[in-house]
């Protein structure tokens, strides 16, 4: 599956596909340039009669996918059964607008639905007027939003108001068509591309569109490409499920490729982006440092404190909740590895994760069931070995009668615990008991060592005890030496048996 994530696996988005549907043949018939789009449409209505995501309802989105999916039939005059059905469908959830949390609103919403509902009444699709004071509403708020729109600095720089051209009425294309992305999209983004084409004939747009389309097959994405994003958050996802030893060479290409597009300013979600946004470059900020790549965002807050506010993705997943108070009460330095590892498979949602932009969308390279299935049989393969090892610490620990000495069930458990959190891995079972048994040899001689005498012999007979050669053992296997003479010399004991 590594072997895939490139630019971006993202999911079709219906909202989108509509929009590149509704682009005409350039070569100037009454037809679709992208008849794919609208087979697409018609083969992927829900039963409901809506479009959208079938696994998660949020109405923001339903009925802005099957409103752009019902215009995009009704212009090509296709699927008038599927039309009815949809708007059906819409009609009759609409009002859910007003119960609903303003908090899941799609990214733009109060943008791009007003443009969709001014494109239905110009086809004549029938929206009933009993819920005219919810898209009142809805117009209000557009109406607030575009009156805070900076439109100079939405002609002169990219920015984020790139990515929903389509509802921002009065638009200086001439401007625009300046701040085009290197592959001739409007920030990546296939709706406000689409709807830039329609505008302009560009021909780079054009052939931005036509490759998406051809990699796609039809349906199309939200955004594309999506690459730094999916590499970032990939490598994020596998490392806190604790399975990213196995994928060390495929981790390090996928840094190597972030890295190269790293500037002063943070990085974007794909290569090729002017807009560095936070979640990005914190992700790129924290992963590059951990894996010793020299990179600093100084700059990039700087400039963000400046202006004040701060961009981000929201995500639908399993327990975020959960996530955000992992993250607030145990410090970075005290989250041992595979503790973080057992939390993260319960908050993990595989492949029910959902993103929200402008529309909902997955991506299954970051979110899905097998990255969590193959955690859980690491993490159970890794524990049985563990119990294995427990067993053993305590006939160890029986045979060495350090209960005698002070050290209980309890202590040793603590240190086991502690050394099994840290060096997990099933094969450094010889790091990982060199460790313990050091470390409870240790706190039984200290407990034990009541004065300075006592404590500066011991120390000398292990100075002597320690050979040339270096392995693993070495420091249980010096201690466990001076143990044997110390019980020997406390007890008075006339043989001691040593115990690795």
């Amino acid at each position: 599956m590594l072997e895939s994530v490139g630019d971006g696996g993202v999911k079709e988005s219906a909202y989108d596909t509509a929009w590149v549907a509704l682009v005409q043949d350039v070569n100037g018939s009454d037809s679709p340039q992208f008849p794919s789009c609208l087979e697409w449409i018609a083969n992927n209505q829900n039963p409901d009669g809506s479009w959208g995501d079938r696994r998660v309802f949020l109405s923001y989105d339903r009925l802005l996918n099957t409103l752009a999916c019902v215009i995009a039939l009704t212009r090509w005059n296709v699927h008038p059964d599927k039309c009815e059905k949809g708007m059906d469908f819409f009609n009759q959830n609409i009002s859910k607008l007003m119960t609903k949390n303003p908090e899941n609103m799609l990214a733009g919403f109060e943008v791009s639905f007003p443009a969709l509902l001014e494109k239905a009444r110009r086809l004549n699709i029938e929206i009933q007027d009993q819920y005219s004071s919810v898209l009142d509403d809805i117009y209000a708020q557009r109406d607030i939003k575009l009156k805070r729109i900076p439109r100079e600095l939405l002609h002169q720089v990219p920015t984020t108001l790139l990515l929903s051209l389509e509802g921002i009425p009065n638009l200086d294309w001439e401007k625009l068509l300046k701040l085009q992305s290197f592959d001739g999209s409007f920030f990546f983004a296939l709706a406000s591309s689409a709807f830039a084409f329609m505008q302009t004939k560009d021909e780079k747009v054009l052939s931005y569109l036509n490759g998406v389309v051809q990699k796609y097959g039809g349906g199309v994405p939200s955004v594309y490409p999506l690459d730094t994003f999916e590499h970032l958050w990939v490598v994020d996802r596998l490392e806190h499920l604790g399975i990213s030893r196995y994928f060390h060479s495929e981790i390090k290409e996928r840094l190597n490729y972030c890295y190269r597009y790293w500037t002063e300013k943070g990085i974007g979600a794909t290569r090729d982006s002017d807009v560095p946004d936070v979640d990005d470059t914190v992700m790129a900020l924290r992963l590059l440092r951990l894996h010793g790549y020299d990179v600093s965002a100084r700059n990039y807050l700087r400039t963000q404190r400046a202006a004040n506010r701060l961009l981000d993705k929201w995500v639908m997943t399993k327990d975020l909740h959960g996530e955000v108070c992992y993250a607030l009460d145990i410090p970075w330095y005290g989250s041992l590895p595979r503790i973080e590892a057992r939390f993260y498979i319960e908050q993990y949602g595989g492949a029910d994760v959902v993103r929200i932009a402008k529309t909902l969308y997955r991506m299954p390279y970051i979110n899905n069931d097998l990255y969590l299935e193959f955690a859980k049989l690491d993490y159970n393969n890794c524990q049985a070995i563990h119990r294995k090892e427990w067993d053993n610490i305590q006939r160890w620990s029986q045979e060495l009668k350090l209960a005698e000495f002070g050290l209980s069930r309890e202590n040793l458990l603590l240190e086991y615990f502690l050394a099994a959190a840290s060096i997990f891995e099933s094969n450094k079972s010889t790091e990982r008991l060199a460790w313990i048994k050091t470390t409870i040899l240790i706190e039984a001689i200290r407990s034990n060592l009541d004065n300075e005498e006592s404590r500066r012999a011991f120390a000398q007979e292990f100075n002597n005890s320690i050979g040339a050669p270096s392995n693993a053992n070495l420091l249980e296997r010096s201690l466990n030496t001076c143990w044997q003479k110390f019980k020997y010399e406390r007890q008075g004991t006339k043989t001691c048996r040593s115990f690795g």
